[in-house]
């Protein structure tokens, strides 16, 4: 199965394509080593319609499952300041990121400007601010990390519209769907997340991929 031209420097399709990357994906879920597994729905999920427009304690925990540490003082600014999260209703819930207009992840959208917030926060980093923010609107805004970053976008800070004109490519979401079912998970695993995971673990096991 061959991919398009990526405008990100690394190649998705590289950690997607074989069979390994259902087993990586079927091993993060299933098998239980890893607390990222309850990331996505923990308390019924960030994008839960009660929940979806604020912070909340569960997103904090959630986020934590990632191996990410918030401190104390930064935890009651992003669930008491309500300014942080100020916007998150301008984020449409329930949409995956190739079929939003792009003007949703652009510059100074709602999107950018709550991440500028959360990483305003002292303790809060762009690693957490992206963790959070895709707790949010998991089929939307991916997870982005270290690890990502250095697979993916080892020399750029963008990602959100990279990854966008990437995923135009409708063999890229359909592989994440295949993956998806062939590891036995269901609808509630974005396929953002599948593919975040994927990544991940084609670098925590290189050997793999």
């Amino acid at each position: 199965m061959g991919g398009p031209m990526s405008p990100l420097e690394g190649d998705i399709w590289r950690y997607i394509r074989d069979s390994g990357a259902v087993n990586r994906v079927k091993t993060y879920y299933l098998s239980g080593r890893f607390t990222g597994r309850r990331f996505d729905r923990l308390g019924g999920g960030g994008d839960a319609p009660e929940v979806a427009h604020r912070f909340t304690g569960d997103d904090l925990v959630a986020v934590s499952l990632l191996s990410v540490q918030i401190p104390g003082q930064a935890a009651i600014n992003i669930l008491e300041d309500t300014s942080v999260a100020e916007g998150l209703i301008e984020i449409p819930c329930g949409v995956d990121l190739w079929n939003a207009p792009i003007g949703v992840v652009e510059p100074s959208s709602a999107a950018d400007q709550i991440f500028g917030r959360l990483k305003g926060i002292n303790g809060v980093g762009w690693v957490t601010a992206h963790k959070l923010l895709a707790r949010k609107r998991p089929q939307l805004l991916p997870v982005y990390d270290r690890v990502v970053k250095g697979m993916l976008q080892p020399r750029s800070p963008k990602f959100w519209i990279p990854l966008w004109e990437t995923l135009q490519d409708p063999a890229i979401p359909e592989r994440l769907k295949e993956i998806r079912v062939a590891a036995g998970l269901d609808e509630s695993i974005s396929l953002l997340r599948v593919l975040d995971v994927a990544l991940w673990m084609a670098s925590s096991q290189p050997n793999s991929t």
